[in-house]
This record gives structure tokens, C-alpha cells and sequence, in this order.
């Protein structure tokens, strides 16, 4: 009898052994929608969070503080909302902050981007994901100066 390594599983690349388990075992993590409670995702048809597999996408994140239900009127009280709100959904979906790989950030006025990248770097400064700054012409209400996205790669 000869030997073949291609049979021999303790030589397969990581990622083909990792595809067999999950195949074999039917392993494999379902897509899941996360809600913060926002009746404008129904609405909308838009979740705050896609999680599929080891990635977490969360996108449409205001300043939004859901638990005194109100919008702060200054840019970094509304930026702290966002990171909170997304902790939040991190946490529940099993993911830390440390997982965050990109950050996308949408401000209104230019004027408000120390204050927001102030905020973000005591709140990211270690982690230190790819991240995008963009001015745009305005967000969904006149009151929301800030948006946040982010994306997430659980660590194994």
C-alpha cells in the first residue's frame, strides 16, 4: 500500500479541512438579522446588523440614544451613541469591538470631523480598523449629524 499525502487529511490546507468539518457536520453559521428596535428598519426593510458566518455587517447607525429615546443635538454625544449602539449588536451577535476591520463614517458638516475622529480614536485607537471619513449633503433627518457603518471579522 502506498502512501498519498492528498489522503492523508494532516496535510490539507487549513481552509480545506475547516470546509470538510463544516460539510461533514453540517456546521455551517446562518445568516442572522439583528434589530436595534428601530421601527424604521421595518419600515425601510434594512436591519442594523447582517451577521453571516464570522462576518457582522452593521450599517445605519446614528446618534440615536435608544435608551432615553432621544437624538442628542451635539455631534459627540451623537457619535458615543453610535459606538454604543454598535457595541451593543457586536455583543449580542458574539463579537467584541476588537473585531472591527472597517469603519465607514458619514458626517454632515466638515466642521464636526475633529469632534467625531476625537471620539473614534478613544474609541478605536487600538483596534485601528481601515477607515473612511465622507462629508455628505445631509442624512435621512436634519437632525442626525453623524452615521456610522462597520464591518466585523470574529476572531477564532
Amino acid at each position: 500500500m502506498s502512501f498519498n499525502r492528498a489522503d492523508d487529511i494532516r496535510y490539507w490546507p487549513k481552509e480545506d479541512i475547516l470546509q470538510a468539518c463544516r460539510s461533514y457536520y453540517d456546521c455551517s453559521m446562518p445568516r442572522h438579522l439583528i434589530s436595534s428596535g428601530s421601527p424604521f428598519e421595518k419600515f425601510a426593510g434594512y436591519s442594523r446588523a447582517v451577521i453571516d458566518g464570522d462576518f457582522a455587517f452593521i450599517a445605519g447607525t446614528t446618534g440615536y440614544d435608544y435608551k432615553s429615546m432621544t437624538m442628542p443635538g451635539e455631534v459627540t454625544a451623537q457619535t458615543r451613541n453610535c459606538f454604543a449602539t454598535i457595541e451593543k449588536v457586536l455583543g449580542d451577535a458574539s463579537f467584541a469591538m476588537a473585531d472591527i476591520v472597517r469603519v465607514v463614517y458619514y458626517i454632515t458638516d466638515p466642521k464636526n470631523a475633529d469632534a467625531v475622529l476625537a471620539v473614534c480614536g478613544e474609541t478605536l485607537g487600538d483596534i485601528r480598523p481601515a477607515a473612511t471619513l465622507l462629508v455628505v449633503a445631509g442624512l435621512y433627518k436634519p437632525e442626525m449629524l453623524v452615521e456610522i457603518e462597520v464591518t466585523a471579522k470574529r476572531r477564532n
